[in-house]
């Protein structure tokens, strides 16, 4: 397997910068709830990127800090925006559902070839995204790993049965549904 290699701190101001440009881009036209879910869920995918790149995996505590952070923004809004945080909670529960089976029963399939981590943050990603958003977000998100692999492999960079981390590209599916499509869908 080849090491993908990080240095610098350019990588860390990813979330930040994609932060600031999500609040400058959609603060006019989009719930505070649902910005707030968006802005939370570009810092989590940004470190779950960053650790896939660099250990291979995606550890379990990033994705219950994930999940945790989901109920901490949800929860509180069905005492303020009840019909809002319903609906928020019906489509992050059907994204997650969605989310997670999808990518549980191509691990399943694949014999392992997608990581249990993988797995995980899809469903919990599903969440944020909702029912909406999470489908069109693996499907890019795969896409451009397909496509990022087979260039790789016609460079001769990697091989057939070297793994690449998928994460980043969940993640770009990810801010492509977000920035484009309009992200989270009640």
């Amino acid at each position: 397997m080849k090491k993908w290699k990080m240095s610098g701190r350019l990588p860390y101001l990813i979330a930040p910068v994609l932060i600031l440009l999500l609040w400058i881009t959609k603060r006019e036209q989009t719930v505070p709830s649902v910005l707030l879910l968006q802005a939370v869920l570009l810092a989590f995918g940004a470190a779950a990127s960053l650790w896939d790149l660099r250990e291979k995996r995606i550890p379990n505590r990033l994705i219950l800090y994930m999940l945790g952070a989901w109920v901490l923004i949800v929860v509180p809004q069905l005492f303020f925006q009840t019909e809002q945080a319903l609906a928020l909670l019906a489509s992050g529960l059907i994204g997650a559902l969605l989310g997670g089976i999808l990518f549980l029963t191509v691990y399943m399939v694949s014999r392992k070839g997608l990581g249990g981590g993988d797995v995980k943050l899809m469903a919990v990603s599903g969440l944020y995204l909702g029912a909406g958003s999470v489908l069109p977000a693996m499907l890019y998100g795969s896409v451009l790993a397909a496509v990022t692999a087979g260039v790789l492999i016609a460079l001769k960079k990697i091989g057939r049965k070297d793994a690449i981390p998928l994460v980043p590209f969940l993640y770009a599916g990810m801010l492509i549904t977000v920035f484009i499509q309009g992200g989270v869908i009640i």
